[in-house]
C-alpha cells in the first residue's frame, strides 16, 4: 500500500498542542516546547481517528521514489528555502503577527535557487503553476539521488540503478515477529515515501552499522504497525511509551482511512528522545538479498555485496548485524 509521508503533507498532531516557554542557556535555538493537551485535535477526529492504523514513527530522513531519466529513482529530501533578506523580512513579520499566510512572497527573487531537477513535494498550496511556501517560509521538494552522489552518499548507498534495487528493511511476510532486509524492485516503491536510517542518520537512535564500515536501510512509511496500541487517552499513551517494549519508539503516525495522517512524537508528552534501547533495534532479522537473481555484479564494497554474503542468515537484534570483511 502506497502511503505518503509526512514531508508531501502537514501532519497534524493527535492533541491539541500547546507552546511553552523554557528558556534556558541549552535551547537558545528554540527556547520552547510544543506539548500535547489532552484534548484530542478535532483534524483528528474528523479523520475517524478510533479506526486508523497506529503505526512506528522511524527516526531518519525522508525519500521519495519517483520516475527520472525513464527508471525509478531515489529522491532526497531538499526544502527551497528563501535567501537571508527574505528570510529576514519573514521573521519580522512573524512576530508582528499570527498567521503566516499573510505574508506575501515573491516565489521567483525571494528563494535560493534549487537544482534544475528539483520538484516540490506533492499536495502543497500552488498560486499561478508556483508552489507555495509552508508555515515556516519553506517550499518542501525532493532531487534526484545520482549514483556517485558526494552530497547524498549515504541516500545511493541503499540503491543499485543497475539492477534496479532498493535495500528494505520491513516485517516479515510469513512471521511478524521477524523483521527482514531484503531487496525490492525500485518499480514496486515508486511515488512512495520512506526513511532513510543508519549509522550516519540523525545520529544513529537504531545503533545500526559502524563509522569503519557503515549500514543504511530504506523504511516504508508505515512498515511497522503497532499490534498491541495504547487507548487514545494523554495517560494511556503516556504509560505505553514509559513501561511497554513496543513503545520504545520515537512516536506513533496514525494511517486514517480516508487518507489522513495523524502524529504524536515522545517530544509531544515530554519525554527523552532517542533512548538507550529501542523496539526496532531489538528485533530479529533475517537476510535477504540473494545475488543471484539479477544480471549486474555487485561492487566489492557496497552494501548489496555485504549483505548478500549474509544472505539466509538470522540476527537476534537488528543493531547485532555485522559484515565479515
Amino acid at each position: 500500500m502506497s502511503r505518503l509521508g509526512s514531508v508531501q503533507r502537514k501532519v497534524p498532531c493527535l492533541f491539541v498542542t500547546q507552546v511553552k516557554e523554557e528558556p534556558s542557556a541549552k535551547r537558545e535555538r528554540q527556547p520552547f516546547k510544543v506539548l500535547a493537551t489532552e484534548t484530542i485535535n478535532r483534524k483528528a477526529l474528523d479523520a475517524d481517528i478510533y479506526n486508523a492504523v497506529p503505526t512506528e514513527k522511524v527516526d531518519g530522513t525522508c525519500c521519495y521514489v519517483t520516475t527520472y531519466k525513464g527508471q525509478p529513482y531515489l529522491w532526497a529530501r531538499l526544502d527551497r528555502k528563501p535567501n537571508k533578506l527574505s528570510e529576514k523580512r519573514f521573521k519580522r513579520f512573524m512576530y508582528s503577527v499570527e498567521d503566516s499566510k499573510e505574508f506575501i512572497w515573491n516565489i521567483e527573487e525571494d528563494f535560493r535557487p534549487v537544482p534544475e531537477c528539483w520538484i516540490p513535494a506533492k499536495e502543497i498550496q500552488q498560486s499561478s503553476g508556483n508552489p507555495l511556501p509552508d508555515e515556516n517560509g519553506h517550499i518542501p521538494g525532493w532531487v534526484p539521488v545520482e549514483k556517485n552522489s558526494k552530497q547524498y552518499c549515504w541516500h545511493s548507498s541503499v540503491v543499485n540503478y543497475e539492477a534496479e534495487i532498493a535495500l528494505i528493511l520491513k516485517c516479515h511476510a510469513d512471521d511478524p515477529g521477524l523483521l527482514e532486509i531484503s531487496s525490492v524492485p525500485l518499480s514496486d516503491l515508486l511515488e512512495q515515501t520512506l526513511e532513510l536510517i543508519g549509522t550516519n542518520i540523525n545520529a544513529n537512535p537504531y545503533g545500526l552499522g559502524s563509522k569503519k564500515h557503515p549500514v543504511h536501510l530504506l523504511v516504508p512509511h508505515g512498515a511497522f504497525e503497532i499490534k498491541n496500541p495504547p487507548m487514545l487517552k494523554h495517560s494511556d499513551i503516556l504509560s505505553w511509551f514509559e513501561s511497554c517494549r513496543e513503545g520504545k519508539i520515537e512516536g506513533i503516525v496514525w494511517h486514517c482511512n480516508d487518507g489522513h495522517l495523524i502524529k504524536l512524537h515522545r517530544h509531544h508528552l515530554g519525554m527523552c528522545w532517542p533512548i538507550p534501547e529501542t523496539y526496532l533495534n531489538s528485533q530479529p532479522v533475517v537476510i535477504a538479498v540473494n545475488r543471484t537473481k539479477y544480471d549486474c555484479d555487485f561492487e566489492p564494497k557496497c552494501l548489496f555485496n555485504h549483505f548478500s554474503k549474509l544472505d539466509g542468515q538470522r540476527f537476534s537484534r537488528l543493531k547485532d548485524i555485522k559484515f565479515d570483511v
